[in-house]
């Protein structure tokens, strides 16, 4: 038997089944804000520099979690509101999350590109085209409705506009996407060995990048199929908000931890090699830490020769040869920047490489 998705009983029961979905979608939000608090109160007790991207980022968490509050009330209220004023900042605020959630993701193709003059132009245009978008204002009209149930009930939904919004997004994430896959799996232009594929940070990168934008390219989809299929006003935007905490999420956790990563290879040696020439030896190195040297006087074989000494001491962790060369093909890239006073790598740098766009 056919559903009536129209019927006023049936948009009742998907109203009940929405709010229930919202009440856990915060739950896993609220959780996953709070777990990352920690990151946010390091800018605020100066542990670490803020860079002008980071506006995205903080603008993105905040902003959701503002929406969704304001949903609950929507929802949990029993005494009568202004629900076309609360929806209306609902949307906004929401919309502008699944904009800055593609930005985030973006920011950091444009990293993993080396700053490209051409996928930077590129992503910049699709960047405005998205936001005239978002900004086209309220498509929902929302009243206070007194029975069955006390509380605000959606009566109309422009799915138009709606529909083009994630429809976007949609395309969005499959080009950034594609770019990423581009990068770290076909690497087109060579610029990183084939042979540094396995290492540590591309794994991190393959990983964090690849997998995060095919979230959210697949949250938009769902969003965006059912938007089209406008059963009714609450089933068009059901998976909306799923859509766009899934995006938040996964741009947001791109951000902190690539800027995390110098924590994890806080330190990289690379030793050279012992050569003897003219009677003068060198014994090279060049690490993540401080270097001293000694020069020590030496006689051998009738002829003076001068022994020249570089002492490393450092800090290492399990850093294989393959993170370091990987680490040196990404230095225009900023991945891993050098200090203006040694040639080694720095926790410092390497977290904050990925935000100095």
């Amino acid at each position: 038997m056919a559903v009536d998705w129209m019927n006023p009983l049936e948009i009742q029961r998907d109203a009940v089944i929405f709010g229930r979905l919202i009440h856990v979608l915060l739950g896993i939000y609220a959780w996953e804000w709070f777990v990352s608090l920690g990151f946010d109160f390091d800018f605020l007790t100066g542990k670490r520099t803020f860079r002008w991207p980071l506006v995205f980022y903080f603008a993105n968490r905040y902003l959701l979690l503002g929406a969704l509050i304001g949903i609950l009330v929507s929802l949990d209220n029993s005494t009568e509101l202004n629900c076309q004023s609360l929806y209306t900042f609902n949307q906004l605020a929401g919309n502008a999350s699944t904009g800055l959630a593609s930005i985030n993701l973006s920011l950091r193709t444009m990293a993993v590109w080396q700053h490209n003059r051409w996928i930077d132009g590129l992503l910049i245009l699709i960047i405005l085209g998205h936001w005239s978008l978002v900004l086209q204002g309220v498509v929902i009209k929302a009243t206070w409705v007194e029975s069955p149930v006390p509380g605000c009930q959606i009566i109309e939904t422009n799915t138009t506009i709606l529909s083009a919004v994630f429809i976007y997004t949609m395309c969005f994430d499959a080009i950034v996407l594609f770019l990423n896959a581009l990068k770290l799996v076909g690497n087109p232009f060579k610029t990183v060995s084939p042979d540094l594929v396995q290492s540590r940070l591309s794994k991190m990168i393959f990983g964090d990048g690849l997998i995060y934008f095919l979230v959210a390219f697949i949250t938009n989809v769902i969003a965006t199929v059912f938007m089209l299929l406008n059963w009714n006003p609450v089933m068009s935007i059901i998976f909306n908000v799923p859509a766009v905490i899934a995006s938040t999420i996964v741009a947001t956790r791109a951000v902190r931890r690539l800027m995390n990563y110098g924590k994890e290879a806080a330190a990289v040696e690379v030793y050279g090699t012992v050569s003897s020439t003219g009677g003068a030896t060198f014994r090279q190195a060049t690490a993540a830490g401080r270097m001293g040297q000694s020069i020590i006087p030496t006689q051998g074989a009738g002829l003076a020769s001068v022994h020249v000494q570089m002492e490393t001491f450092s800090k290492t962790e399990n850093v294989n040869d393959k993170d370091i060369a990987y680490l040196h093909s990404l230095k225009d890239a900023q991945f891993a920047a050098r200090t203006p006073d040694s040639d080694s790598y720095t926790e410092h740098d390497n977290g904050k490489a990925f935000l100095n766009v």
